[in-house]
């Protein structure tokens, strides 16, 4: 199948209402029927501030997250539609891709 992946930047304590950003990605891609999505957490990043944001052993509040989807074109529109209804603004990288199951092969 031909479609994105997507890939968004955060970090813990950024987030949305109550729910955390890096977590009410994941839960929307689950709502909006995504095959799937991974919440990833690094030790050190930076952004456009280039500020170094890392976890610390007591305060994980600044530890960098990365939400990663595989999507289909329509789920990929879908997906930014819901972010430009929540007002959300959050950094991402949307690159073309081929996926799909070993066993299709």
């Amino acid at each position: 199948m031909q479609g994105y992946q997507l890939t968004f930047f955060t970090q813990q304590d950024r987030r949305h209402g109550w729910t955390p950003l890096g977590e009410w990605l994941l839960k929307e891609a689950l709502n909006l029927g995504v095959g799937g999505a991974t919440l990833t957490a690094a030790a050190e990043g930076f952004g456009h501030g280039h500020k170094l944001h890392s976890a610390h052993f007591i305060d994980l509040a600044d530890q960098p997250l990365e939400v990663t989807m595989a999507l289909s074109e329509a789920d990929t529109e879908r997906m930014f539609q819901r972010l430009r209804e929540e007002k959300i603004n959050v950094f991402f990288v949307k690159a073309p891709i081929e996926f799909g199951m070993t066993g299709d092969l």
